[in-house]
């Protein structure tokens, strides 16, 4: 082969290389952008309640203790009060709870805060039972009593108290 020819090769593989360089398949530098954005929400306190039934069973003129349970969830740290209401019997308090019964007879009975039936548990001030919330569920024990000696109308006697969460 001639100088010429090898030239001519040299310089047809060197296109041929040059080409494939140029026609061959190339990655794109990557690039990136970045933001923040802000995040916030606003926790309100808040408290649900509810509470168990209260039966005092067959009363027979005796003393009869029994008790239910109220359930207070509030928001963490949030302080709370639970009152009682008198309940729904004309003329009765909170000191001097009713039941109704046949023909509007009343079945006298009283519910405490503590175990010893020794403090009412009333709808405001002192009488409420106070708490902080912690997320869960608070059990808080309704002591009730009836009083001794009540001689009524036999029949079915009701009542309907209403727990109230002040936060």
């Amino acid at each position: 082969m001639t100088l010429s020819n090898r030239m001519k090769s040299a310089a047809y593989v060197f296109a041929l290389c040059l080409l494939a360089l140029v026609l061959s398949p190339r990655t794109a530098d990557a690039a990136t952008a970045t933001t923040t954005f802000a995040v916030s929400a606003t926790v309100q306190a808040t408290c649900l309640v509810s509470a168990t039934p209260m039966s005092f069973g067959t009363y027979t003129g005796a003393v009869v203790n029994t008790t239910s349970t109220v359930s207070v969830t509030c928001t963490n740290t949030t302080t709370y009060n639970v009152g009682l209401s008198a309940g729904l019997a004309t003329g009765a308090t909170v000191t001097a709870r009713q039941m109704t019964g046949p023909s509007s007879a009343v079945l006298g009975y009283s519910l405490f805060s503590d175990s010893s039936r020794s403090v009412n548990w009333g709808q405001t001030g002192t009488e409420t039972v106070a708490g902080t919330g912690n997320g869960s569920s608070q059990a808080l024990t309704v002591y009730g009593q009836t009083t001794a000696g009540q001689y009524v109308t036999p029949g079915s006697y009701t009542d309907t108290i209403t727990a109230t969460v002040t936060y």
